[in-house]
């Protein structure tokens, strides 16, 4: 099974000046022979984008040299200007008037330096992220509804195509019960709420996975506002998901019903969170709901059979790596949709947390993709970092991220920050008496 990721997770280079070694080269594309010319074009070696032979006088120095990388800076000023757009090579090469192979040798280049983000293979497909914007600095293009710009060969540029003049901007934030803002991430084509609406329409039930922090609580919330939430641990029994007999005031005993039975009367959304820290046996209460029989039966109550409503859903959380969450083949098949959530840094720093605290978290991302470090700061430990930068400063912010830091990692993550802020940080502790 193919797994969706929430995009993007995150180890796009925001934050330059004080980056702690230069990008690593984008990894080689598959091998499988490119699905069209256009594709085909974009891994075309015969041109440079640092050399292009763009005529714009923008794009000529003093001496009437071609300004090194204009190509590429004008192939980013159309991907800038089209956000949320997915470009094809020949979508930038009909607004340029660039051959091909050019354009593609650019669009890989932005992508390679972290200034654009590949959003598909087959075919191929590029977008702007935070940085394509930087990276397009002065460069100017023909664009508009007017009359088309002559392009370098004599060829006319056409206007920019319909579908990314009507690309969408940065969809609104939603609140979420607690108050606080959800700011939709990008699911393919579609945002992560609107997919999870849509795959509840469609009684798929869908599984979030990803370290804790990240936001698959947030991303649920946001997408259901009559969302039952159970919170899964190794002490979950039946009787909490499905219910049981509770004394009342008078002394008598009546069985009151668990979120499980609760959702389905009601059609509502369930969240089991921490779903692979429950036991399989506990677990397996909720299967016949999840599957084409959309029942249970309360052997505890009567053996009453409980039919779910119209609008019913399940959906769970899983955080890999946690002692004790282990996610079964007999689960993991009730899953039909499995997302993996990771960090975005982008929004990081959208939400206006510390760039140099971002790229601390980028750097250990990085170490931890790579098996050279266990933890990284996630969202939730960014977003605490910028309430703490906000009330008590920058050093002991930096000193309270050490300290969370699990023990174990601690000396990799002092490391990082050090190189990142250009001193050494010691874990934060009281000082002595005053």
């Amino acid at each position: 099974m193919s797994t969706p990721t929430l995009a993007p997770p995150g180890i796009a280079d925001t934050a330059p000046d004080f980056e702690e070694h230069p990008a690593a080269p984008a990894s080689e594309e598959d091998s499988a022979p490119p699905a069209s010319e256009e594709d085909s074009a974009a891994s075309a070696p015969e041109a440079d984008p640092d050399s292009d032979s763009e005529t714009d006088p923008e794009s000529l120095t003093a001496s009437g040299h071609t300004r090194p990388g204009y190509l590429r800076m004008q192939v980013a000023r159309v991907l800038a200007d089209t956000p949320g757009a997915e470009m094809s090579v020949g979508d930038v090469a009909r607004i340029l008037g660039n051959s091909g192979g050019a354009i593609g040798n650019a669009l890989n280049k932005l992508v390679e330096l972290e200034q654009a983000v590949q959003v598909g293979k087959a075919p191929r497909r590029w977008q702007a992220n935070a940085e394509t914007e930087k990276a397009a600095g002065t460069a100017t293009i023909a664009r508009g509804t007017g009359p088309a710009t002559p392009a370098p060969g004599g060829t006319t540029a056409p206007p920019l195509p319909k579908a990314a003049k009507a690309a969408p901007s940065r969809p609104e934030p939603i609140t979420r019960p607690n108050g606080q803002q959800y700011h939709p991430r990008a699911l393919g084509k579609h945002t992560d709420v609107t997919a999870l609406r849509a795959l509840r329409e469609a009684g798929v039930p869908a599984l979030l996975y990803g370290p804790p922090g990240t936001g698959k609580t947030s991303v649920i919330e946001a997408a259901f506002d009559d969302l039952i939430t159970i919170a899964g641990d190794g002490d979950t029994t039946v009787g909490d998901f499905i219910g049981e007999y509770t004394q009342a005031e008078d002394g008598t005993y009546q069985f009151v019903y668990g979120p499980l039975v609760i959702a389905m009367q009601e059609g509502r959304p369930l969240l089991i969170d921490d779903a692979t820290l429950i036991s399989p046996k506990v677990l397996a209460a909720a299967y016949p709901a999840m599957d084409g029989r959309k029942q249970i039966i309360v052997k505890a109550h009567k053996g009453e059979t409980i039919t779910a409503a119209p609008g019913f859903y399940v959906i769970a959380g899983h955080n890999p790596g946690v002692a004790g969450a282990v996610l079964t083949e007999a689960l993991s098949s009730r899953f039909g949709v499995q997302i993996q959530v990771g960090s975005d840094y982008d929004l990081a720093l959208f939400l206006k947390v510390e760039p140099k605290a971002v790229q601390i978290a980028k750097n250990l991302a990085e170490r931890q993709t790579k098996g050279l470090a266990g933890w990284a700061p996630q969202l939730r430990e960014l977003k605490a970092f910028q309430e703490v930068y906000t009330l008590l400063g920058a050093d002991i912010a930096y000193a309270n991220l050490l300290g969370v830091a699990p023990e174990e990692d601690r000396a990799l993550v002092a490391d990082v920050i050090a190189r990142v802020l250009g001193r050494k940080v010691t874990a934060l502790a009281l000082g002595k008496q005053l």
